[in-house]
């Protein structure tokens, strides 16, 4: 078991929670994630390492609640404990020696992943510019956090609520029009997002790494639920990545497989709450 150590509501659908997992926090690295299980009958579900403090044993993970498994986790609290907490898991961000500047670009809750990848480079000594995308002013998380391991933050609101309006894809464009050299962009958040970031980078040549979260059961490779073509060859997120190289990732593709399933999304009847999820 694995006891909740802290618990945060960072919005209203958004929650942080600090667990005890000492053997995970030994060994885990930006980018990758675990697998947890709320109980014997639950289902695993997959969630990227937020932050983790090797001295204290824990790891932090930030979720949004969209289905009976992240509800039932969000109705946990401080003292309450987790049945499997499984990792890490994944391929850890690699960067090459000699990186200088690099944009660290985050959409929605992709801001989660983004904030351990800016940490771990801002703590290099590397000048990161960090790009946060929101839908509006009330679901912003981390500005404080991700204020500490930037360089520079800019926050963006699609409805101009909250710092500039517009998309990510704006400020990084404008960033790099500015005359910014960047050894390299990471983007993590919504899969057009990251799709678009790509387009952005692509013409200048700047090396983009992104993090895929296609569907995904197990983990370890076997049941090939988190498949992509990249470089127009199969990988798997779960142990391949989830980071890959953005240009030669198949967006399109990726977006169809995410889909698959939102028919029986729309009818599957929540047992938890009974309503339609």
């Amino acid at each position: 078991m694995y006891k909740i150590v802290t618990k945060r509501q960072l919005n209203e659908q958004v929650v942080l929670m600090e667990v005890e997992a000492p053997f995970v926090a030994k060994k885990a690295q930006a980018g990758q994630f675990i697998i947890f299980r709320v109980d014997e009958k639950g289902e695993r579900i997959p969630l990227t390492i937020a932050d983790y403090d090797r001295e204290k044993g824990t790891v932090t993970i930030i979720f949004q609640t969209v289905g009976e498994s992240t509800m039932k986790l969000a109705m946990l609290n401080e003292g309450d404990s987790i049945l499997d907490f499984v990792g890490p898991l994944g391929v850890a961000t690699h960067f090459e020696d000699g990186i200088k500047k690099v944009a660290v670009v985050g959409g929605g809750v992709g801001c989660a992943i983004a904030y351990p990848q800016a940490k771990a480079l801002f703590n290099k000594g590397v000048e990161v510019d960090l790009i946060a995308g929101f839908r509006s002013k009330d679901i912003v998380i981390l500005e404080d956090e991700m204020k500490k391991v930037s360089t520079n933050l800019y926050i963006t609101t699609d409805d101009g609520t909250y710092g500039t309006k517009g998309f990510v894809t704006n400020v990084l464009k404008e960033l790099i029009e500015k005359g910014n050299k960047y050894d390299a962009v990471v983007a993590i958040g919504p899969v057009p997002m990251m799709k678009f970031v790509c387009d952005v980078t692509k013409p200048y040549g700047i090396k983009t790494i992104v993090s895929l979260n296609p569907i995904m059961v197990d983990g370890t490779g076997m049941c090939g639920g988190c498949r992509v073509s990249v470089g127009g060859k199969v990988k798997y997120a779960c142990v391949d990545g989830p980071d890959f190289d953005g240009f030669e990732v198949d967006f399109d593709e990726l977006m169809r497989r995410n889909a698959s399933y939102k028919e029986q999304e729309r009818e599957h009847v929540c047992r938890l709450t009974g309503g339609v999820r």
